[in-house]
Parts: C-alpha cells; structure tokens; sequence
C-alpha cells in the first residue's frame, strides 16, 4: 500500500466525521441538504450508502472553511482529507 493511502483516512469514517461535522452545525446541514438536494427523510434514508459518503466528501473539499474546522476539530489534516478525496476521484 503506498504510504499515501496509509496517512489518508477511510472513507465510511471520514464521511461520518463529515456527518457528525455537520449535524452539530445545523446551518452547515442545511447547505448541504440544499447542495445535494436532500429532503430530511432523503438524507436519513442514504445514512451509510457509498453515494452519500462520497457527497459528503465532495462537498468538504469543496468548501474551504468547513475542511478547516473540520480538521481543527478531528484531528486529521487537510492533506489527509485530500488524499481520501483523490482516491474516490481517481482519474483513468
């Protein structure tokens, strides 16, 4: 296993920190629930589905601030972050 994939997270518990992120931010949930078009029972129903992990993934790498805090506050770095984020958009 080259030695980035050992220092990047696994992507069913970074997308749960992503939840978690998310849920204690309520203002955060809904710009995700409106960037992804997720209705509350929606989003309760994709809980743990491959196409919400990686929609949550995609969404923290695309918006800086909430990478940060998120980082700041589980204790992974963005570099770590990115790097689950490129395995999931691996081009070729």
């Amino acid at each position: 296993m080259p030695a980035s994939d050992r220092s990047a997270p696994n992507i069913s518990t970074l997308a749960d920190m992503c939840l978690g992120f998310l849920a204690e931010n309520p203002e955060e949930l809904l710009g995700f629930m409106q960037h992804a078009g997720l209705t509350p029972d929606a989003l309760r129903a994709a809980i743990g589905s491959d196409r919400l992990q990686h929609g949550l993934i995609d969404y923290f790498a695309a918006n800086e601030p909430i990478l940060l805090a998120l980082c700041a506050n589980s204790g992974t770095t963005p570099a770590q972050f990115m790097r689950a984020w490129h395995r999931l958009n691996q081009v070729g």
